[in-house]
């Protein structure tokens, strides 16, 4: 079989973009999804959709699937910690906070990597820098919600409590890719299809409890349901991983930084949402953050004698 052809580079410049443009998008997906279906719904939905787009590139691609026990050990590990979990707290926390805030915190999932790769698996020595990069993080969080928090902890303090959960699983999950599957040798749709085809087949199991209660669809509940999963669960993907192979890994993390001006934007323009003073001056705190775990900024150096 003749071999793939690579992809130009205006071809991975429109990827990247649109990458970011369709996991900002997801953010408005999961509210218009909310208005019809329950948070445990939305996130089978979108993993039932996603499975079923990503096996169908697998399938005409003739993709190889992993064949050893241990490979699809991992992998169900990642389906629960990459994508049922946070994906139900993202879907019940967007029922008390909005989508744009939901995708500012999103963007802190580059700082909980950097945490989990180096506390928690060992992958990865930190700067100083960089851990002063982690602090700068934690501090942007803290302007995000301390006023809310100030008064009560409510609803909406629990549900930002519950989106850095879902950022910690992002960041535990990376980690863990890279702990146990750097050698898997697997494409990027195939080790894509590997998880979210096992998510998407225990959620399928849990059916019976998660259509208890029967979902009100319309149109734009449909709509919403089916992007989040084919879009944003699946060829999303398949655009992030040729941008990664092209640019590598931390020119490609920078999609982080489009999201949540997506996510932001389409919260205000389309849902009418507001935001709070607190919440964009929190997410440049997060970004300068970002910045130095990944190194593109660094603290002067001590002049040596």
């Amino acid at each position: 079989m003749a071999s793939t052809p690579a992809p130009s580079p205006v071809s991975i410049t429109v990827q990247f973009v649109l990458t970011g443009i369709v996991w900002g998008s997801s953010f408005l997906f999961i509210a218009v999804a909310l208005t019809g279906m329950t948070p445990a719904q939305v996130a089978g939905g979108r993993l039932l959709f996603g499975a079923l787009a990503l096996a169908a590139i697998v399938a005409i691609r003739r993709e190889r699937l992993p064949r050893t026990l241990r490979v699809w050990a991992h992998l169900c590990v990642l389906s629960v910690s990459f994508c049922v979990v946070p994906f139900l707290l993202f879907a019940w926390a967007e029922q008390h906070v909005s989508s744009g805030l939901a995708s500012i915190f999103n963007a802190t999932t580059p700082i909980m990597t950097a945490v989990m790769a180096w506390a928690v698996f060992r992958v990865e020595k930190l700067r100083v820098g960089q851990l002063v990069g982690i602090g700068v993080g934690i501090a942007g969080v803290a302007i995000i919600i301390a006023p809310g928090a100030v008064g009560e902890v409510g609803d909406s303090t629990i549900a930002q409590l519950a989106l850095l959960g879902a950022t910690a699983c992002y960041g535990f999950s990376l980690a863990y890719m890279r702990r146990f599957l750097g050698d898997s040798g697997l494409s990027g749709v195939a080790f894509a299809f590997g998880y979210i085809g096992p998510a998407a087949a225990l959620m399928v199991l849990l059916s019976p409890f998660i259509l208890a209660e029967p979902p009100r669809l319309d149109l734009p509940v449909v709509a919403s349901i089916v992007a989040l999963g084919v879009l944003g669960t699946g060829v999303a993907y398949v655009w992030n991983q040729n941008t990664l192979r092209a640019w590598g890994p931390t020119r490609a993390s920078t999609v982080t930084y489009i999201t949540p001006v997506v996510g932001v934007a389409l919260g205000i323009v389309v849902l009418g949402e507001t935001i709070s003073w607190n919440e964009p001056v929190g997410a440049a705190v997060v970004f300068l953050g970002i910045l130095l775990v990944q190194q593109r900024i660094r603290l002067p150096r001590r002049a040596h004698a």
